[in-house]
C-alpha cells in the first residue's frame, strides 16, 4: 500500500479541529451551566449606564475634596492695563497697571466645604451600591421568569405528546370500529389544544429570555440555582438602600452648613503694580499698593440659599425615616410569602398525587372500554393543571427566597 502524506496530513487536521470545536463546546457549556446569580449580576452591572458613568463621578467628587482643600476657594487672577494719551494730544503719558487677586476663604467655609466634599464622595460609593442592589433584583425576578417559563414549556411539551399519543390510538381504534367518531374528534382537538399552549409557553419563554439578554448581554444560563435563605446574625451590614439614605441626608446636611457659612462672596485680597511716566521727558515711575475687597451680604441671597439647603436636608431625612419603615415592611411580606408559598406548595402535591392516581384508572378504565374518552380527558386535564400548580408553587417559594434576600440588602 502506498503512504498518501498530503491525504493523512488533511485527517490529522480534521481530527485536531474536531478536538477543537469538542473541548470549546464543553467549555461553553460548562460555562453556561455553572453561571451563577452572582456572575450574571456582575455581568448586567458592567451593562449599567450607572456603572459606565461610575469612575467619572468618582473623578468629579475627588476634585471637589481637591478643591475644599486648596488654599484658596477659587483661583487667582490676573489683569493688566494700560493708560496712555497717544490717541490724542500724544505727549508720552503712559501708564502700566498690573494686578493680582486671590479670593480668601471666609471664616469657617472651607471646613464645611471639605466636610461636603467628604459626604458627596461617600454618597456617591452607597448610591452605587444601592443601584446595584435593584439591578440585582431585577435580576432576580428575570431568573426566576425564566425558571418558570422553562417548566412551563416542559409540561407543555409532556401535554403535546401525550395528547399525540392518545389521538393515534384513537385513530387507530376509530378503524377497526372500536371508537366513536366522536372520541377520535376529541382526542383530535385535544392534541391541536395542547400544541397551541406549547406554542403560547415557547413565546412567553422567549419574552423572559430577551429580558435578561438585555439586562446582562448574554443568554439564561442552562441550570438556575435557587438562593439560599437568609441567615439570622446580628451586626449585619445596612441595607444599601438605607446606606444611600443616610448618606445623602449626610449630604444635605453639609450643603447646609456651606450655606450658613457662605453668607457672602469671598473676600479679596489684591496686590497691583503701577509703571507710569507724564510725558515724554519724565523718567517712569513705580508705585506698589494693595487692596481688600469684602462684598457685602445680601438677606434675600441668605434666605434663598439656607432655605433651600434647609428643604433638602428637611426632605432627606424624611425619606430616609420612610425607607426605614418600608424596609421592615418588605421583609415582613417576604418572610409571609415564603410561609405562604411553602403550605400551598405542600397543598399542591397532595393534590397532584391524586389526580395522578385518577389518571392511572381513568386510563385503564378507557383502555377496556369501560368509560369514555371525556373522562380521560378530563383526569388528564386536572393531572396538568395540579402539575402547574406544583411549579408555580415552587418557583413562588424560590422567587420568595429571593425577594426576601433584595428586602434584606444581600446581594446575590
Amino acid at each position: 500500500m502506498r503512504f498518501d502524506a498530503h491525504k493523512f496530513q488533511l485527517k490529522r487536521a480534521e481530527r485536531l479541529k474536531h478536538q477543537l470545536l469538542l473541548v470549546t463546546g464543553l467549555l461553553l457549556t460548562f460555562a453556561s451551566h455553572g453561571q451563577t446569580l452572582a456572575q450574571a449580576l456582575d455581568q448586567a452591572w458592567s451593562r449599567h449606564p450607572q456603572a459606565v458613568a461610575q469612575p467619572a463621578r468618582k473623578a468629579q467628587s475627588q476634585a471637589q475634596a481637591d478643591l475644599a482643600a486648596g488654599l484658596t476657594p477659587s483661583p487667582p487672577s490676573l489683569s493688566l492695563s494700560n493708560l496712555s494719551d497717544r490717541l490724542n494730544a500724544n505727549t508720552g503719558k503712559n501708564e502700566w497697571e498690573v494686578e493680582l487677586s486671590v479670593p480668601l476663604w471666609l471664616p469657617g467655609q472651607q471646613a464645611t466645604r471639605i466636610l461636603e466634599s467628604v459626604s458627596a464622595a461617600a454618597e456617591v460609593d452607597a448610591r452605587a451600591l444601592a443601584l446595584r442592589l435593584q439591578l440585582a433584583g431585577e435580576l432576580r425576578e428575570a431568573w426566576w421568569t425564566i425558571s418558570g417559563a422553562r417548566l412551563a414549556v416542559e409540561l407543555a411539551q409532556r401535554r403535546v405528546e401525550s395528547a399525540r399519543a392518545l389521538e393515534s390510538d384513537a385513530l387507530r381504534r376509530l378503524k377497526v370500529g372500536d371508537l366513536a367518531r366522536t372520541d377520535a374528534n376529541l382526542a383530535q382537538n385535544e392534541r391541536l389544544s395542547a400544541e397551541g399552549e406549547w406554542l403560547e409557553s415557547q413565546t412567553a419563554l422567549r419574552q423572559a429570555e430577551q429580558a435578561y439578554q438585555l439586562l446582562t448581554g448574554a443568554t439564561a444560563p442552562t441550570h438556575l440555582a435557587e438562593e439560599a435563605l437568609p441567615a439570622l446574625t446580628e451586626g449585619a451590614p445596612v441595607h444599601p438602600d438605607l446606606a444611600a439614605a443616610q448618606a445623602a441626608a449626610q449630604l444635605a446636611q453639609a450643603r447646609l452648613a456651606v450655606a450658613e457659612k457662605s453668607r457672602r462672596d469671598a473676600p479679596e485680597l489684591a496686590v497691583w503694580w503701577v509703571r507710569d511716566r507724564g510725558d515724554f521727558h519724565a523718567p517712569y515711575a513705580n508705585s506698589l499698593g494693595v487692596k481688600l475687597t469684602v462684598p457685602f451680604s445680601s438677606s434675600a441671597r441668605i434666605r434663598h440659599d439656607s432655605l433651600a439647603a434647609l428643604a433638602d436636608a428637611a426632605q432627606a431625612q424624611a425619606e430616609l425615616a420612610r425607607l426605614h419603615q418600608r424596609r421592615t415592611l418588605d421583609e415582613e411580606q417576604a418572610r409571609l410569602n415564603i410561609e405562604l408559598s411553602q403550605q400551598q406548595l405542600a397543598k399542591a402535591k397532595e393534590r397532584l398525587a391524586l389526580t395522578l392516581d385518577t389518571v392511572r384508572l381513568a386510563e385503564k378504565a378507557f383502555a377496556l372500554g369501560e368509560s369514555d374518552l371525556s373522562s380521560l380527558l378530563r383526569a388528564r386535564s386536572s393531572q396538568y393543571e395540579s402539575q402547574a400548580l406544583v411549579n408555580r408553587q415552587q418557583m413562588a417559594y424560590f422567587a420568595g427566597v429571593s425577594r426576601l434576600n433584595q428586602s434584606l440588602g444581600v446581594m446575590p
